[in-house]
């Protein structure tokens, strides 16, 4: 069911987003038997459709003998209650069905500690459905309830003191990363995150890149776990390749905090892959979520993402194979814009140079006059800069190296 959605993806086409429903309902096992588009000229707060459309709904779960009902949109409790009473059926708003992807695909212990913490705080005002069966009879004072309404504080106060446990828990695995980031750090390797609308082929680029075996799957949400692989580049350069999870539009509110690891990924990284799936009838569309969500993270995220991402971000239109090859794809290959298929390998070698070209105009060149028993340093500038020229002189080594900023304030520290 996909009633248009207020915010930003209003301007969507209603038949892409009822395919995305789809699609996010298919990955999760369930058989789709019918689908609707339902336009709403306003938002009824009992059941958010209008009184013809849920019945126009119900004659067809009737007919096709419906067991689940998926409604692309945020339902509150009142309304999926509604729904429920009124469909004889279970009702999984948009942000459900997502907590469902994720709470199945998790496999990180911070992913499964955040997506139960979303899970529970999205249960939580919506326990009352669960206890419909039981008596609310409310007592002779206003303080005192009967069995059902005692029985709902029980799981609310239960369900309260598990969340305070999985903050305590996440708090913990996020120093820990957070040291792991840290540690990264003192031994710096760029990192290029690869970030992108969920399935636009940021997995199958990732391993076409790596080499690795990363899970890719032509569905919704196939990566939740950030995933990290070291690439050398053409230069000889090394650099960290971070696979992301996939973003998407209208991202419940609850699963904000489940996205903190790749978030955090993506504002440290030098460079961010913002990988397009070209061949996407809603792609232009999927470009504008994407970017609104990066601009969003430039504030209230520790670390934040700085404001001029967009420099050093590189547009990748990938699965041009499916629109004919790179040629029929419109756009150039530049430094901010290249034309790829991931699965075929159409447009890799450009993206590598890319990679070291924007890598190379922040590096400064320089020379260094090295002992040559030095062989320790020498190695150092050959693992962590471009090595230019080298010549022996005099039982020196005269080496010309380019270094970014921090590296060469690194190296001649030592």
């Amino acid at each position: 069911m996909l009633p248009f959605p207020d915010g930003r993806s209003a301007t969507r086409a209603a038949e892409a987003r009822l395919a995305e429903a789809v699609g996010l309902t298919a990955s999760i096992g369930l058989t789709i038997v019918h689908t609707a588009v339902f336009p709403l000229r306003n938002r009824r707060p009992s059941t958010l459709l209008g009184e013809g459309q849920v019945e126009m709904a119900a004659a067809a779960i009737e007919e096709h003998g419906i067991g689940v009902v998926v409604v692309d949109a945020a339902l509150s409790p009142v309304q999926q209650r509604n729904l429920e009473r009124a469909w004889h059926c279970k009702v999984i708003d948009r942000t459900g069905l997502i907590l469902e992807i994720f709470g199945e695909r998790a496999r990180t212990r911070e992913g499964a500690l955040q997506v139960e913490l979303a899970h529970l705080d999205y249960q939580r005002t919506r326990l009352v459905r669960s206890w419909t069966h039981l008596e609310r009879q409310r007592g002779g004072f206003g303080f005192l309830g009967g069995p059902g309404e005692s029985q709902i504080e029980i799981d609310r106060r239960l369900i309260g003191e598990r969340i305070v446990k999985l903050k305590r828990e996440l708090e913990q695995v996020r120093r820990t990363r957070g040291l792991h980031r840290s540690a990264r750090s003192r031994v710096p390797f760029p990192v290029v995150a690869l970030v992108g609308y969920t399935n636009a082929g940021k997995s199958t680029l990732f391993n076409a890149l790596t080499g690795a075996g990363v899970y890719a799957q032509d569905q919704l949400f196939a990566t939740l776990d950030p995933t990290m692989r070291a690439i050398r580049l053409p230069s000889g350069r090394t650099v960290i390749l971070s696979d992301t999870v996939g973003f998407i539009s209208d991202l419940p509110t609850q699963l904000i905090e489940a996205f903190r690891a790749t978030l955090e990924e993506v504002a440290a990284a030098d460079i961010i892959l913002h990988v397009r799936d070209v061949a996407h009838p809603d792609t232009a569309s999927q470009r504008s979520d994407v970017i609104a969500v990066l601009n969003e993270m430039t504030t209230g995220l520790d670390p934040a993402l700085d404001e001029h991402w967009q420099e050093r971000t590189i547009e990748v239109l990938n699965k041009a194979d499916l629109l004919g090859g790179a040629e029929a794809v419109a756009g150039t290959d530049d430094a901010f814009s290249i034309v790829a298929s991931a699965l075929t390998g159409e447009g890799l070698d450009t993206l590598r140079q890319a990679l070291d070209t924007r890598l190379a105009a922040g590096m400064e060149t320089v020379e260094y006059a090295l002992s040559i028993e030095d062989g320790a340093g020498l190695a150092w500038l050959y693992q962590h800069g471009e090595v230019l020229d080298r010549a022996d002189k005099e039982g020196r080594m005269l080496v010309t190296v380019r270094l970014a900023p921090a590296d060469r304030a690194r190296f001649e520290q030592r």
